[in-house]
Order: C-alpha cells, then structure tokens, then sequence
C-alpha cells in the first residue's frame, strides 16, 4: 500500500544545516551518523510539516542557527497516492512561524489535513514512569491524528480554562463572570475526551489480530481522583459550576480533560507499563506507534510518515528485523536515526540511506548507496 511520502526536502538555517536539499523516493530513510551531527534535528524539520511545534516542542527562535540574528525555513514536496503538495514553513525574527501549500498562506491545521505523522523520540522512553502530562501529549499526538480539528478544540478549552483560572486566582466570585468560560469549557472538554476515546479504540483495533513481534498494549484513558470529566456538556458544566468553590481555594480547575491520564498494560502478562522493563516499555511504545499507524492506513487509504528518532535502542538484532519487517509491510516512509549504518543491515535496498557528519560545526548530509 504505497503511502505519503517526500520527495524533496529542503532546509534553510535550520538548527545544525545551513542548507540542505534532499531528493528522495518513497522507502524508508535511515539517518545515521555520529551523536551531535545533526540526524534529529532533520527528523524535527520534518515534523514542523505537522501543525504544532515539531517533535521536541520547542520555540521557533529556537530552531534557527544563529537565534535572533536570522530565520529559518524548510520546504517539502509532498506525494501520495492521488496527491501532491508543495508545504513551506518558516520564522523570521519579530514574527511567528507561517505556512504556505502550494504557494498560498495556510495554518498549521490545513496541514494535518494533507499529511498525517506519527513519531517516537528518545524522551518517550520514560513515558510510562514520568508524569500525566506527557501521556496526555502523547494521547493527544495520537487524537490528532485522526482528527486534525482535535488540536483547534484542544486549544479552544485551554484558553477558556486560562480565563476560568485567572478569575479564580483573582477570588471572583460573581457567577456571571464564570457562566460563560465554563460553557465552552464544557463543550470543548467533551469534545477532547470524545477524540481520545475515539483514538484509543482505533488503536486497540488496529493491535487486534495485527501479526506483530511488539507486545499489544491495553489502553484506557483514566483521570486522578475526583477530576474525572463527565460524559455530556451539560453535566460538565453543572460539575464546573459546583466545583468553584474548591477550585478557588485551589487557585486552578481541578476538573477536566487536563487532568486526564492515559493508562497501559502488558495485555500478554496483565502488568501495568510502568512496572515493565525498559526494554518491554520500548515495545510497548512501538506498538501503539505501530498500530496508530495501521489504523491511520486504513482510515486513510495510505500510512502516514513515520519519524522514528533513535528507533534501534533497547532493541536487539530480532526485534529490529521485526520492525523493520512492518514498516516495509505498512508501506511507510519511515524516518529512523542511529549512530552507524549496521543498526539498519535487515532493510538492505529496500531503505534509502542518509549520512550525517559534521565539518566545522556544521551538518552535512550526503546520500549512502550502500548500507
């Protein structure tokens, strides 16, 4: 099943690559290279061609080479099976970041819309020991992309719940002045929770009868005790206006979907992620990311682009093959990291390999014929 994929990709002043123009096909693109050589920060260049803020969250200013001093812009032909798009995204100081499809501005949402992503970075490694909020971002990642407008709905609840805040720090007590925010609140909290429980059906779904190596990861979206989100908007609300008074002392809402958490098992041992080794966690991790991508294949009629940013560890040589095994299987273009070539021998000719060094504090790619 052949699936979106770039074919031209181009960085300007992006973090390590002061300029860099890739030619590609649709197989996977293994990166390797040295550590600090400048392989993630392609990966993130790639990323940004999703709406948000690119697979390490951080501020534009950031990712340009010399902060304050010039922008950055990267520009990418998307193809898939009946399409193809030419994205451009860049920052200049002073401004924030802008998007253009095929030469005419755009938001960030209108790129969910024509690329889907799906991505796992090193700092996922911890997600199932470390806090609610990035098993929340992560859940997130997944709602958005089956539903783009999940990130409009999201931000539309976090701006209400800012205001509600405010007046409860501020000891506001006219009920006038809450009615409002908590009715959008409402309405937007139930939409997030919907999308999530949406998302995690899709991806437990897609681990169901899926021929894999990766262990399936049971699911379930939970919530600390007494911020559970109620089903309708109506009684999220009513629970909003009862929770005032709590919440003020509080200073902060202690109800909704921002106090959500996402819940996982070993389905095969019963035991929960976070009590499983480091390497079970690992593959626990892949086969949400795997399996979010299957279901995406099927909603969509083709898989989405994977960035799979130090894929190899904790991994030995069986488990790689078998990954490999389903991307190849999916017909993804996987973007995948390491640090030699040897971490990527099972692909063979079916990948497209990048090199990655660096000559006087600079990145430069070159294409590897041979793996």
């Amino acid at each position: 099943m052949p699936g979106l994929c770039l074919t031209e990709l181009a960085l300007s002043h992006f973090r390590s690559h002061r300029r860099a123009v890739l030619t590609l096909d649709s197989r996977p693109v293994a990166v390797h290279g040295p550590n600090g050589a400048g392989k993630t920060n392609i990966l993130e260049a790639v990323s940004l061609l999703s709406p948000g803020r690119g697979l390490r969250r951080a501020a534009a200013e950031d990712m340009a080479q010399h902060p304050g001093q010039a922008g950055w812009k990267v520009t990418a032909v998307v193809r898939g099976p009946d399409t193809a798009h030419e994205i451009e995204t860049w920052w200049q100081p002073g401004g924030a970041r802008a998007v253009t499809i095929d030469g005419k501005p755009a938001t960030q949402l209108a790129l969910g819309r024509i690329l889907r992503m799906v991505w796992l970075v090193p700092s996922m490694d911890r997600l199932w020991i470390e806090g609610a909020d990035g098993r929340r971002r992560f859940l997130d990642r997944i709602a958005m992309s089956f539903e783009p407008d999940h990130a409009e709905v999201s931000l539309a609840y976090d701006k209400a719940m800012r205001e509600r805040n405010r007046l409860l720090k501020d000891q506001v007590r006219d009920a006038h002045w809450y009615a409002a925010l908590e009715s959008r609140m409402a309405e937007a909290g139930c939409a997030i929770q919907s999308n999530r429980r949406a998302a995690l059906d899709r991806v437990a779904a897609a681990q169901e009868g899926a021929q894999t190596a990766f262990p399936v990861a049971a699911l379930a979206l939970g919530a600390a005790e007494g911020s559970e989100t109620p089903a309708d908007a109506d009684g999220f609300a009513a629970a909003l206006a009862e929770g005032r008074q709590r919440d003020m002392v509080a200073g902060r809402t202690l109800t909704g979907p921002h106090r959500a958490d996402l819940d996982a098992i070993f389905a095969a041992k019963g035991v929960p992620a976070r009590q499983c080794s480091t390497g079970e966690q690992k593959a626990l991790l892949i086969s949400v990311i795997l399996a979010n991508a299957r279901a995406l294949a099927a909603d969509l009629g083709a898989p989405p682009i994977l960035l799979l940013d130090e894929v190899a560890a904790h991994l030995d040589a069986a488990r790689r093959a078998a990954l490999y095994a389903e991307i190849d299987a999916l017909g993804a273009q996987a973007w995948m990291t390491g640090t030699g070539p040897e971490l990527f021998t099972e692909l063979g000719a079916r990948a497209q390999f990048l090199c990655v060094d660096e000559t006087d504090g600079m990145s430069q790619i070159s294409k590897d014929p041979a793996a």
